[in-house]
């Protein structure tokens, strides 16, 4: 190959690596923000389940859908 070409070669291939590492991280952040997003709308939805009613505890603390939910469920309704 041609020393010319290759370190026009060389020269595109380290722009593109440039370029790809900046779309990397962009997508990256976007993704860590729309995770943390989410995160925030479960706690709100569990917050607003919790205050209608619609989740229960049991003794062991874990979360279940309230009796009347589970026996309409039962029924079809």
């Amino acid at each position: 190959m041609d020393p010319k070409n290759s370190a026009e070669m060389s020269k595109h291939l380290e722009k593109q690596s440039e370029v790809l590492m900046e779309a990397y991280r962009a997508m990256s952040h976007e993704l860590h923000r729309l995770q943390v997003e989410e995160e925030m709308l479960m706690h709100k939805l569990y917050q607003l389940m919790s205050a209608e009613g619609l989740i229960k505890k049991d003794k062991k603390g874990v979360q279940q859908k309230s009796e009347k939910d589970s026996s309409e469920s039962a029924q079809g309704i």
